[in-house]
């Protein structure tokens, strides 16, 4: 492993990420907002959250069965009167008194006077007084045709009567109210991530909105006289612009609401006029582009008058970076290669954007390398493009700033650190989950 004395003068990594966490930080003061919660998902909660009502509702029927006194049944094989069918979404039925049951459906309320309920596998039905009826039940338990069985949804009458071959204890199957959640319980705690179970429990108590962190805003302004939106036509000279679609899509899945991804040719006027547009409309803006020492860097002039900071940082890719404060509203820019616009994103903002959305951070962790790393720039913190394999991590792709293909292969950045040219095989570093 080679090592040298850090000596460019350019920021630092640590020290420009640190920049642009300042930049962002007023964001934090951002007011709650109420959204419904079919809309919910993925949103971070703002407040605790909790139950205006006992959840279940009411003691209701766990099985298909008939509600019964569980001392009726202690000694089995034992005959019940039915005296009624409950539906779900009935209001109840009649109490159950002595010698009696009330046939009851998954989820309906239980009849006052029962205690417990027999699902309806452990009762045989007789309803003719002569026992034809049960006999056919029991040979359709058994695989056995013999006779046809009661109509579907058929309303027991208070002359039918069960035999109930297996009792229940009181409390068997029998879902008491407020046994899931009582009133003014706790169903989901402040700084929450909403995900499809809260979403179930919050419906399930019949909240139609909750409080959630607002999202901040944010546009993207692409520059580039060469550029050209997905799916035209390529004259020499030119490329897609894949920058805005990936800003917009890293944003989006950080929890920051993109409010519009704009495309600038290299003319101040042009850039000028969309960032009093962005100003107007965004929380942050983030441009792609226009930032190094070209003859053509319409981000930088047209901001560095208007009180912008460039200059380099000691990180391959991305070294060209920018910002400045318009209005109150932080512009962050980036240089233009497709690999340097995505890698900013993840070492400068990335960290700050989640934390003021109130989202876990990205993961940082270390693993041995599963190759070596020939060279690295003196003085330049870089970042590769990695996967992990196991326990450890494979450079994938080359170090270019370009090859944008070969960064969707990577499932991690490998940080090199700057005052390290080179690693071993099994030397650990640094990855950071992208």
């Amino acid at each position: 492993m080679n090592h040298r004395p850090a000596s460019s003068p350019a920021r630092t990594v640590d020290d420009y990420r640190a920049t642009v966490a300042g930049l962002l930080a007023h964001l934090a003061d951002r007011p709650a907002e109420s959204v419904p919660v079919t809309g919910a998902l993925g949103r971070v909660l703002a407040d605790d959250v909790r139950s205006p009502i006992d959840l279940p509702v009411f003691r209701n029927s766990a099985m298909d069965g008939y509600a019964v006194r569980a001392a009726d049944v202690t000694v089995t094989p034992v005959t019940l009167t039915v005296a009624g069918l409950v539906p779900a979404g009935n209001p109840g039925a009649a109490p159950v008194g002595p010698g009696q049951a009330v046939k009851v459906m998954t989820g309906a309320p239980i009849p006052p006077g029962a205690d417990a309920v027999v699902p309806v596998e452990d009762v045989r039905r007789v309803s003719d007084g002569h026992g034809a009826e049960a006999v056919a039940v029991a040979g359709r338990a058994r695989g056995r045709d013999e006779g046809p069985l009661p109509r579907r949804g058929a309303d027991p009458t208070p002359e039918d009567r069960i035999v109930v071959e297996r009792g229940r204890d009181a409390g068997e199957f029998v879902r008491e109210a407020g046994t899931d959640v009582r009133v003014g319980a706790l169903v989901a705690r402040r700084g929450t991530v909403l995900a499809p179970r809260h979403i179930a429990a919050l419906a399930a108590v019949g909240l139609p909105t909750v409080p959630v962190v607002r999202r901040p805003r944010a546009m993207v302004i692409t520059t580039g006289d060469e550029l050209r939106p997905a799916g035209s036509a390529l004259a020499p000279g030119q490329i897609f612009d894949s920058n805005g679609i990936a800003l917009a899509a890293a944003l989006e899945a950080d929890g920051v609401t993109v409010v519009r991804v704009a495309h600038s040719v290299d003319d101040p006027a042009v850039f000028a006029a969309l960032l009093r547009e962005a100003v107007a409309a965004a929380d942050v803006v983030f441009t792609s582009g226009g930032v190094s020492k070209g003859d053509f860097e319409v981000v930088k002039d047209v901001l560095a008058p208007l009180g912008g900071v460039f200059g380099p940082v000691a990180v391959q890719p991305g070294g060209p970076q920018g910002y400045t404060i318009l209005d109150g509203v932080p512009v962050l820019s980036f240089p233009g290669n497709p690999v340097s616009t995505m890698v900013s994103y993840e070492v400068f903002a990335r960290a700050a954007l989640r934390e003021l959305g109130g989202l876990p951070a990205p993961q940082v962790r270390e693993a041995p390398l599963l190759g070596p790393i020939a060279s690295s720039p003196a003085g330049r913190r870089q970042f590769l493009r990695g996967v992990v394999r196991g326990s450890g991590v494979e450079v994938v792709s080359g170090p270019g700033s370009h090859l944008i293909a070969g960064m969707a292969w990577a499932e991690v950045l490998v940080d090199v650190p700057a005052e390290v040219t080179s690693l071993p095989e099994g030397a650990p570093v640094r990855i950071w989950s992208l």
